[in-house]
């Protein structure tokens, strides 16, 4: 995907999640870092242009939550980032934002790092790419581009505000 490719799905994804929560009083936006951030901003920007709503964003980080985190005690440290959620999660609507869904395992940290915030009401996945491959029974609400992949393929997702650029690839070697 190159840049205007990205643009228009996003742009698809935010006029369906206006399709489908007419009233957006309790909709909030949060973004699994580091991506998924950048993607949840910028949904909330068109949202707002489109003379909607103000959507509340919030950043997410998962680290501490992963099912992998304690499996390899030897080796690099992950890296810990600070979680952001500015407001109450606590009977929202939430879109939770990430840039790729793959095995499902980050986004099933995601869930629990998010419950720890409160009881939203719900909870509606947003993927730029879905690559397949699940491992959990986990599915996305808003899909920007279904992707089949091999096992042995990696999708690197580049957005100008973290790589200078935008872009999507699909590379060989896991």
């Amino acid at each position: 995907m190159d840049a205007s490719r990205i643009e228009r799905s996003l742009a698809r994804i935010a006029h369906e999640i206006l399709e489908r929560n007419r009233d957006l009083a309790d909709v909030a936006l949060v973004g699994i870092r580091t991506r998924g951030v950048v993607i949840a901003e910028r949904l909330a920007a068109l949202i707002r242009e489109a003379g909607e709503a103000i959507l509340p964003v919030g950043s997410l980080d998962i680290t501490l939550y992963r099912d992998d985190f304690m499996r390899h005690p030897v080796g690099p440290q992950p890296l810990v980032r600070s979680t952001d959620i500015r407001f109450s999660v606590e009977g929202r609507r939430i879109l939770l934002v990430d840039d790729v869904l793959y095995t499902g395992r980050t986004i099933r940290a995601a869930l629990d790092a998010l419950i720890d915030y409160g009881r939203p009401r719900s909870i509606q996945l947003v993927v730029l790419v879905d690559r397949g491959h699940r491992e959990l029974p986990i599915k996305a609400d808003y899909v920007g581009k279904n992707l089949p992949t091999s096992p042995v393929q990696s999708v690197q997702v580049r957005l100008r505000e973290v790589d200078g650029l935008d872009e999507v690839m699909l590379e060989e070697g896991a």
